[in-house]
């Protein structure tokens, strides 16, 4: 299979980034895209943060997150819902937006749930972010290309880096339900952002480096319509 090349988009910083990113949602939202898969954490707030100020409007449109903690309550601070709500939600309402259901009681019914409802709403357009070990979503190094959404064990290394929004790190969740990496390649369109220079690693091994499931990211060198968006920090790595 001939590998697809990436657009990749070189800002100056997450500002710029995150205007870049908002600039594509339009123009995706202007082109008929109707459902939006959702990223959370730290990469993607200046992306929603542009998409709050702009015309666009998601009254008409579905989200779909790419993940939850296992065990936080929707209202929990913690938690991605909340973690929306704040963000974007409040300020842009979609007409649904689905996320899994972090305290859900049935692990394997909830997982069951989630794939229904990405089969029964293509994404259009889903966003991204990469942890420094090549994660996108929760699907850690070593997960199959072929997964679709999973109750997954989080690596000591992505706890580390999440225990810096909880007070005590007992706290930080140890599982996540993720969307599989199966579930992301089928969306038509992908934006993934990546900012500093913590994961200029990660954007080589994805960009440059071979197809691994080592680095779960590297499977979008094979998706056909993938903007990779880094500020230079990110970007150091890259050769091409």
């Amino acid at each position: 299979m001939e590998v697809i090349k990436m657009n990749i988009i070189v800002v100056k910083d997450s500002l710029a980034g995150g205007r870049k990113a908002s600039e594509l949602f339009y123009s995706a939202y202007a082109s008929g895209a109707r459902v939006f898969g959702l990223a959370t954490g730290s990469t993607p707030v200046t992306t929603y943060q542009y998409l709050v100020k702009s015309k666009i409007d998601f009254s008409n449109c579905i989200s779909i997150n790419l993940d939850e903690y296992v065990g936080l309550k929707p209202t929990n601070e913690q938690s991605y819902r909340y973690y929306m709500e704040k963000n974007l939600f409040e300020f842009k309402p979609f007409k649904q937006s689905y996320l899994p259901q972090g305290d859900a009681a049935d692990p394997a019914k909830e997982v069951e749930r989630y794939d229904r409802v990405i089969a029964d709403n293509p994404i259009d357009l889903q966003l991204l972010g990469i942890g420094r070990n090549g994660h996108i979503g929760f699907n850690e190094p070593g997960s199959s290309f072929d997964l679709t959404t999973h109750k997954v064990a989080l690596t000591p290394s992505t706890i580390e880096a999440n225990a810096r929004f909880f007070e005590d790190e007992k706290d930080v969740p140890k599982y996540a339900y993720s969307m599989g990496i199966g579930s992301i390649m089928k969306s038509k369109s992908i934006i993934l952002e990546a900012f500093g220079e913590d994961k200029a690693n990660a954007i080589y091994d994805m960009v440059e480096g071979d197809v691994t499931e080592q680095c779960p990211a590297s499977i979008l060198q094979k998706h056909p319509n993938v903007t990779v968006i880094v500020d230079e920090a990110a970007a150091t790595r890259l050769k091409k």
